[in-house]
Formats: C-alpha cells, structure tokens, sequence
C-alpha cells in the first residue's frame, strides 16, 4: 500500500510534468552536490528546474501520458530536467554544463512531443537560439526590401539626374548669350 509522501510526490510530478516543453533524462552519478547545484543555478536561469527522482515513482507519474516513452530510460540514479521554456535555451545550458562536468549522463529526453536519444538533444544545442534565429530573418526579409525599395527609387533618381543634367546644360547655354 502506498504511503501519502509517495502518493504526494506522484502528484507533484504529474503537475510538474503538466505542459512541459521539454523533459531531459540524466544521470548524476559522480556528481557532487556542489556540482548539482550548480547545475540548478544554471537550468533556472533558462527557466528550467532539475530534480532528482525515484524512478518508480517517476514511471507512475508519466504512465498514460504523453511522457510514457521515456519509461524505459527511469533506471540507475535519474535526475530531471523539466522547462515549459524555450527547449534549445535547455538543451544548450544542460551541454554546457555537461562539456565541463564529464560525470553528467544524459539518458533521454522530450521535447515537444517526440521521444530524442542524446544525440539528438546535442544537436538542439548546437542550433542558434530563438532569438538569434529571429534575428537572421529580420535580416534577411530586411535585406530583401532593401533590395526593393533601391530598383523601385531607380526610375526617379534617373529621372531627377537627367532632369539636372538638363538644366545644368540650359543654364551653360543661356549664360554665354546673355553676355554684352
């Protein structure tokens, strides 16, 4: 029979699981508590929060959702990394993080409905940002319309050129006739 602490701690995961964006795997094993709460420090400040779980329970909290494929990864020590949150702006702290300390495993994770191998999250870290992503098609659109407004702009400062030229021309001629 389960205990009300264990029935309270399935209930907080579920609501912690609840709208996630991104669910990450690790193993912590070699890791000081130092080094983890380091590793909180840095997760909060994407806006993601790291716990360390018993797996059993874990795997009660995300049967029958959309987490469930990450069951299969709940074993040996299991930390998670739950972000609602700009998933590259986790997956880059977490490999940051992970570069440095060698101890950090990452098992598995989920990010944005899919079930991804490691592999997969390194190569979200390794995307630019929302923000620089942003950025490059602000340039680019940009850029284009630059493009634009110059071949559109091109008929009249022809037209004004040709138009200054002509009274320059007009002007040359009249003044030496004028002249007694």
């Amino acid at each position: 029979m389960p205990t009300q602490e264990k029935v309270t701690e399935v209930a907080e995961l579920k609501t912690r699981f609840d709208g996630v964006k991104t669910v990450v795997l690790t193993e912590y094993r070699g890791l000081t508590v130092r080094q983890l709460s380091d590793l909180r420090k840095q997760l909060r400040a994407v806006s993601a929060q790291y716990k360390v779980v018993k797996n059993r329970l874990a795997r009660l909290a995300i049967a029958s959702s959309p987490l469930d494929g990450l069951g299969t990864h709940l074993k040996g020590p299991t930390g998670i990394i739950t972000s609602k949150e700009d998933p590259v702006a986790v997956a880059k702290a977490l490999h940051a993080f992970a570069r440095a300390h060698q101890a950090l495993a990452i098992k598995a994770g989920f990010v944005e409905g899919r079930v991804l191998p490691p592999t997969e999250l390194r190569a979200l870290a390794d995307l630019p940002s929302r923000e620089a992503l942003r950025a490059q098609i602000v340039g680019a659109i940009q850029g284009g319309l630059a493009a634009l407004v110059g071949v559109l702009a091109a008929p009249q400062r022809e037209l004004v050129y040709i138009l200054t030229q002509r009274g320059e021309s007009a002007g040359a001629e009249a003044a030496p006739g004028t002249s007694s």
